[in-house]
């Protein structure tokens, strides 16, 4: 099986740090954020990867080559301009002929991929989406009322619960057919088209964490978390 993993973004929540460094190559401790994804998936026993690379890629490319010394194989999709997440993962079309793994080349992983591929393969789906458990306090109080306008309940900072997407699916080939070629296209609109064409569209739910990396403010938590996990500090 491959790994597809999306690392063409401008990056451009992440300035100035992303001025000569594509988002995936930022450092994480002592390794760039795209060699920790590759450690992941080959710890899922995925060694063959493609890369979807645009905005410096040289940097990837001069960096990883063919993979051989992190123990992978890898290959290269190009594009010259933006394509949105699904439309860079168009690019990959010509190197995927089974079921495969998408990843967003911008988050850490900590959960059983193993698992979520044999979930995938025993409910036939068409995409298997990661989701996050996710919890958080609203910052006011909540008033419920009825519909006369009666005050019924205060709930103060009351936790919400939601299911995220985390970024990383199992798809079947076939999802290539549903994206138009060379031209800025979102997984969003990609997952509704194929609801709508009625494809089985199933979730693998974990609590295990994720570590998006969108902006400068999660960037710096994300690697004082590293760090402090390697027990330096």
């Amino acid at each position: 099986m491959k790994a597809v993993i999306l690392a063409g973004g401008l990056g451009k929540r992440l300035l100035p740090y992303t001025t000569f460094l594509p988002k995936p190559m930022l450092p994480l401790g002592e390794k760039p954020i795209l060699e920790h994804l590759i450690d992941w998936a080959k710890k899922n026993g995925i060694k063959s990867i493609v890369l979807c690379v645009s905005y410096l890629r040289k940097t990837i490319e001069d960096y990883f080559e063919d993979g051989k010394k992190f123990g992978v194989n890898i290959e290269y999709a190009i594009s010259n301009k933006p394509l949105a997440t699904a439309g860079q993962l168009k690019t990959a079309e010509q190197f995927i002929d089974d079921t495969f793994v998408c990843m967003y080349g911008d988050s850490i992983f900590d959960f059983s991929l193993r698992n979520m591929i044999k979930q995938h393969k025993e409910k036939k789906a068409f995409v298997t989406m990661s989701l996050n458990e996710y919890k958080t306090n609203l910052a006011y109080g909540v008033i419920d009322i009825s519909k006369t306008g009666k005050v019924l309940r205060w709930n103060e900072k009351p936790e919400i619960k939601a299911n995220v997407n985390m970024g990383c699916y199992v798809m079947e080939p076939d999802v290539f057919s549903l994206i138009p070629k060379n031209k800025p296209y979102g997984m969003d609109d990609l997952i509704k088209k194929a609801m709508n064409r009625k494809k089985i569209i199933n979730s693998f739910i974990t609590k295990k964490g994720f570590t998006d990396i969108g902006n400068k403010a999660s960037y710096k938590k994300a690697y004082q978390e590293h760090i402090q996990k390697l027990g330096k500090i």
